[in-house]
């Protein structure tokens, strides 16, 4: 199964607890000091908040999937369209271990396809290997960029 991801950088995490919640009608999966995450089943979306970010709005959006068989499928089908790759392998960002790479957008916006491993007790926890500090901010690529939601008074 795939599942939407969204992660958003908010100024005020409690705040923004208390609106998600009501909004989707149950508490979040994960709540740190500065970050929080719902896996929601109804639509599948694997939402995700954090104060880390420079600017607030989006900042990235994701397929996650449930293997690493899908994982390669979507590799795959990104690598068939000549879309360039950002690979991260293994890594760590975000509470979590995962296998993941990252593709940008024509607008910049970060897309950030992945299976997630395991759960780390540290925001983007660095791997023992390595002597890499954890990473400030999230995970995303440099090169991308936060894209800010401004409310319209045209829709869609």
């Amino acid at each position: 199964m795939k599942r939407f991801h969204v992660h958003m950088h908010v100024e005020d995490l409690d705040k923004n607890i208390a609106f998600y919640s009501a909004m989707f009608g149950v508490q979040p999966a994960r709540k740190e000091s500065d970050y929080a995450k719902w896996m929601l089943l109804d639509p599948p979306v694997n939402f995700a908040i954090s104060t880390r970010g420079s600017a607030t709005g989006v900042d990235h959006l994701g397929i996650q999937v449930d293997s690493s068989a899908e994982l390669a499928g979507l590799r795959a089908s990104a690598s068939a369209a000549a879309l360039t790759l950002q690979d991260d392998g293994e890594t760590t960002c975000c509470y979590a271990r995962s296998d993941k790479y990252w593709l940008t957008d024509p607008q910049g916006v970060a897309w950030e396809q992945f299976h997630t491993l395991d759960g780390i007790p540290v925001f983007s926890e660095k791997k023992p290997e390595t002597n890499a500090a954890p990473a400030a901010g999230c995970c995303a690529p440099a090169a991308t960029k936060s894209v800010a939601i401004t409310p319209s008074t045209t829709c869609c």
